[in-house]
């Protein structure tokens, strides 16, 4: 498994289709995952150290974890299926459970777990940045510091079904 870091959420224009972008951390690979507004927002939240006056299902799912005393070890995203990704949570390092990747993404985010990929799903997916695109890759860095979790609360047209 390969260890990626969750550089943040962007939307795909002119689809309005929300994206996170996962960098490779020993690597020079993105993997980017088609998401819900929803998860979308979850995740921005989570980065953006928001708390909101109610927990939202990804702080109770924390939560519910916390006082049953067990502990979200690590997400892994374990494969790519007609262009969908899956993922599991693994709970006390043996358990694991099935999820979408997203909200892996974003429960992971809230409990300071590590995002793993599967290395033949980096080979399928993701995308190498050349030192030309650098300045792109910059330019999203500054975007998502400056972008909201209310700009993703209108979902655009639908886009690929990546995380199903």
């Amino acid at each position: 498994m390969r260890e990626v870091d969750v550089l943040g959420v962007r939307v795909e224009m002119p689809t309005n289709q929300p994206i996170v972008l996962l960098r490779e951390r020993d690597g020079g690979r993105y993997l980017p995952i088609w998401i819900g507004a929803p998860e979308a927002a979850a995740i921005t939240y989570a980065q953006q150290g928001v708390v909101p006056p109610r927990p939202l299902t990804h702080d109770l799912m924390r939560d519910i974890l916390a006082a049953l005393g067990h502990e979200l070890t690590e997400v892994r995203i374990v494969a790519l299926r007609d262009s969908v990704f899956h993922a599991a949570l693994v709970i006390d390092g043996k358990t694991e459970i099935s999820s979408r990747a997203s909200d892996a993404i974003a429960l992971a985010l809230r409990t300071g777990s590590k995002v793993l990929v599967e290395p033949s799903i980096l080979d399928e997916a993701a995308i190498v940045v050349s030192s030309d695109e650098d300045d792109e890759v910059e330019r999203f860095k500054e975007f998502l510091d400056h972008v909201s979790a209310e700009d993703f609360e209108q979902p655009g047209e639908p886009g690929p079904p990546k995380d199903a």
